[in-house]
């Protein structure tokens, strides 16, 4: 059964990851995405290695499975030509290059309006294509720095700053672009019309710093990084077991009191610095100091049974590895296998799923192949 959106095309425009990203979710919805690569390397990614697997990068089959490949360039009269054909038969078009290099390339909105005017044009940049940083590039780095995240993200202010593990600037950029895609063909459907879709890494940074920006909104302060703990609710964050560490989260009351029972510790709920999430915010803490005392006494294993007994939520701190294993895991079939003629390897279905519709076979593309719309 096809996907949802079966039957759109899209041309990808784009390299390394936040373009990628949104081809992938698109491409994971049914949409028959070409990847179009600069000649004469590709995309970026087939060099981020190791690890390789027969001469394939496990970055660029991540990135982009279910897509075909096409190498193009674009510097060259011939190729505009091949490309504005195959624009005319396109419905979206994905780029992530810096602000006028469609432009200059002639192959740009306006043009590609005159060509095809329900083509919807995505672009994905590190800071947008207006203000006084549209010229500048994006690395998702720098975004997360600017964007605040970094100055969230940590153990303690008076530690180095440090970055959230993934890349989730360019990643929640890719998402929030495929989004802007799905309302922009929505529009397109109620009145014919295409249009651009403009985000950026920068303002997927900020948009997870929800509840700092409240907090900053609230109290002109800004907050600093908390480890693993929430910035309004307590205790809400990992903790350290006899052999190993596990995540706690007695973010409300019932769920405080079912913990404390689940210690033993039903005495603290009678202490006035804790009987309440403000006051266990306000003694933050000695709170933590006394549940670590407690909760170190037990292994891991012991303590996850105990609190799912009680309702509470927990889990263990897994690696990739026992994610990869973890039965919910093998369940959600959230680890697929993507293959062509050269490597089959495992990686992650990303979209979700649907009682009507279901998403494609994970495939990557060749840099040689081509057979995309008869071009």
């Amino acid at each position: 059964m096809p996907g949802p959106i079966h039957g759109i095309k899209v041309l990808e425009l784009a390299q390394i990851m936040a373009g990628p990203t949104c081809g992938l979710m698109l491409a994971d919805l049914g949409a028959d995405v070409v990847k179009i690569e600069k000649i004469p390397d590709g995309d970026d990614t087939r060099r981020f290695s190791p690890p390789e697997i027969n001469g394939e990068a496990a970055a660029f089959m991540t990135m982009n499975r279910n897509k075909k490949g096409f190498a193009l360039d674009l510097k060259t009269k011939e190729g505009k030509e091949v490309f504005k054909k195959m624009a005319k038969k396109a419905d979206v078009v994905i780029e992530n290059f810096r602000k006028g290099t469609l432009e200059k390339l002639g192959i740009g909105y306006e043009k590609l309006k005159k060509i095809n005017p329900k083509i919807i044009l995505c672009e994905i940049s590190g800071y947008g294509r207006t203000g006084p940083y549209a010229d500048q590039g994006g690395f998702d780095l720098v975004a997360q720095g600017m964007s605040g995240l970094m100055s969230i993200t940590g153990e303690s202010s008076d530690k180095p700053p440090m970055k959230v593990g993934a890349p989730i600037t360019d990643i929640t950029a890719g998402i929030l672009g495929a989004t802007g895609v799905l309302a922009a063909l929505i529009h397109r459907d109620k009145t014919g019309e295409g249009q651009r879709v403009d985000t950026s890494l920068y303002e997927a940074g900020i948009i997870h710093t929800y509840w700092q920006s409240a907090i900053t909104s609230a109290t002109g302060k800004s907050p600093g990084p908390l480890g693993s703990a929430h910035p309004l609710t307590a205790p809400y964050q990992a903790f350290k077991t006899k052999d190993k560490w596990i995540t706690v989260g007695a973010s409300n009351q019932n769920n405080w009191i079912n913990l404390i029972d689940a210690l033993g510790r039903k005495d603290l709920q009678e202490d006035k610095r804790f009987n309440s999430n403000t006051n266990r915010m306000r003694n933050l803490q000695p709170l933590i100091e006394i549940l670590n005392k407690e909760i170190i006494k037990k292994p891991s294993n012991e303590w996850l049974k105990i609190f799912n007994k009680k309702g509470l939520p927990c889990g263990p701190i897994n690696t990739i590895e026992e994610m990869f294993e973890h039965s919910q895991t093998k369940h959600r079939e959230m680890i697929i296998e993507v293959k062509n003629s050269k490597a089959s390897f495992a990686s992650l279905r990303t979209c979700a799923w649907w009682s009507a519709t279901e998403s494609k076979t994970a495939t990557s593309p060749h840099y040689e192949e081509s057979d995309c719309w008869n071009n």
